[in-house]
């Protein structure tokens, strides 16, 4: 068998993802926020790119500090003039709403969470080293329900479940079993009652017996009963019991009415989100002007020292001059993709407002289906970049503040043959349910049936799924006893 060499043209087509493209991209998906805060780092790494932002920040800054020079205060000859070891004057006949010296505002309050809430209790409780280590060992793994997490629960039961976390505390800590179910006992009984419970059942037990009644009824319904309690089977549970319904529905009100299944909700709860808009439309005559939200966002330039240093030949060593140019070519492909990714969105919303005109002057029951394949024809771009456009970005209207994906949904048929998007049906279906009787719920059913009578359309699963992508229960859960 021989074997030859031989050279062989061959042609084909090849689709490469560049860097230029990739940060196109990339940047394309980010919300305004990320963006601000990538540019920045850009910018921090980058000695070729420069914010011009920045400077006039820095000239008010300073302008605003000199102004301030001749009016600070000598705290020194405050202190020694004015007040006395013995304690601050106040002569409260002065006092104003508006006094500077005012000892309450000075008072900085600090919002500590649950875990900050607890060891400040464990503090007052005589503890030995060995049981306060323990007890910061524990706290630190309350979450922020107030359940104790250290292990992940297969299919142990609860008592299974309960002993395995004590091993493995007694493991990770050194201590003995006895000790960890002490320490956990204590923190127990810490406010909020309940807190570093193992599991649903112990800490509604705990919170029983802390009642200032105790109710046995109450007590064997937890300890014996919560999957009927939940599917609110009362005849089940007082089968079980041995007593009558009244008995276990009384008990039903306790623990909906006294307990709570979550005790560490409320202590250092996420600060609120908050949402900045990426467009704003408004209405100026019978016109939607669209403005991009430009606050906060770097203005970018290139250095003028570096182009310099580039221009001189001979000066730069090549290492050198090769990395200005990288960076150089870095920062012009930054520069190019956030325009681009702003000229990119603006189109986009352009052409939201051309299809969803009469949803802006009308309300929600105009609010037209509308597909990605739609804008994406119309604009000239692919159906994926107008997704990445989507993603993140929040859109502030006359008709309130919406994320861009929130104008893209389907076509439902109405009764007379005009189309609806789906999201002005879960509205309708979001308005039936807050308006039911809580003691006797509509039924998917019967949710159906009303809509028919407004002239929608609807099968009876498309308003079941309508009805949990709004986070309502089925109507027996929702129903109340009580």
């Amino acid at each position: 068998m021989a074997y030859e060499l031989k050279q062989e043209l061959k042609q084909e087509l090849r689709l490469v993802m560049t860097p230029q493209l990739q940060l196109a991209i990339r940047l394309l998906q980010l919300s305004k926020l990320e963006l601000v805060d990538m540019v920045r780092q850009e910018v921090e790494t980058n000695p070729v790119l420069e914010d011009v932002s920045t400077d006039d920040a820095v000239l008010g800054v300073e302008e605003a500090q000199g102004a301030k020079k001749e009016e600070e205060t000598d705290w020194q000859k405050y202190l020694e003039e004015d007040h006395h070891l013995s304690g601050p004057r106040i002569n409260f006949s002065d006092a104003t709403g508006d006094d500077e010296d005012n000892l309450i505002g000075n008072i900085s309050t600090v919002e500590g969470g649950l875990s900050e809430h607890l060891r400040w209790q464990l503090l007052t409780r005589s503890l030995a080293d060995g049981e306060a280590r323990l007890g910061e060992f524990i706290i630190g793994n309350v979450d922020e329900d107030g359940y104790l997490r250290v292990l992940d629960r297969g299919e142990e039961s609860d008592s299974e479940y309960e002993a395995a976390v004590v091993m493995e505390l007694a493991r990770l800590t050194g201590m003995s079993p006895p000790e960890v179910e002490k320490v956990i006992g204590i923190i127990q009984g810490l406010d909020p009652i309940g807190v570093a419970s193992r599991t649903l059942k112990e800490c509604l037990l705990i919170q029983a017996r802390h009642l200032s009644v105790r109710d046995t009824v109450v007590e064997e319904v937890i300890a014996g009963h919560l999957q009927e309690l939940a599917k609110k089977n009362y005849k089940a549970i007082a089968r079980g019991l041995g007593s009558t319904v009244e008995e276990v529905f009384s008990a039903a009100r306790v623990i909906n009415m006294s307990l709570n299944p979550a005790p560490g909700r409320g202590y250092g709860e996420a600060t609120a989100r908050a949402i900045l808009p990426d467009v704003y439309i408004t209405k100026v005559g019978d016109d939607y002007v669209i403005t991009l939200n430009e606050d906060g966002m770097p203005k970018l330039k290139i250095s003028r020292y570096y182009r310099e240093l580039l221009r001189a030949d001979g000066k730069v060593a090549g290492d050198a001059k090769a990395y200005i140019q990288d960076k150089l070519k870095s920062a012009l492909w930054l520069i190019k993709s956030v325009h681009q990714r702003q000229r990119t969105i603006y189109r986009v919303v352009e052409c939201i407002v051309k299809f969803q005109r009469e949803f802006l002057d009308k309300g929600l029951k105009y609010l037209r289906p509308l597909v990605l394949k739609d804008v994406a024809g119309s604009i000239g771009v692919h159906e994926s970049t107008v997704s990445r456009v989507t993603s993140n970005k929040y859109v502030e209207t006359p008709r309130g503040l919406f994320e861009l994906k929130y104008f893209f949904s389907n076509a439902i048929s109405n009764s007379d043959g005009s189309d609806v998007s789906a999201e002005y049906i879960k509205d309708k279906v979001r308005s039936i349910i807050e308006s039911e009787d809580s003691f006797k719920p509509y039924s998917d059913k019967e949710i159906v049936e009303i809509l028919r009578k407004s002239g929608v359309t609807l099968a009876r699963r498309t308003a079941t799924k309508y009805r949990e992508a709004l986070g309502f229960e089925s109507s027996n859960r929702r129903k109340t006893h009580f």
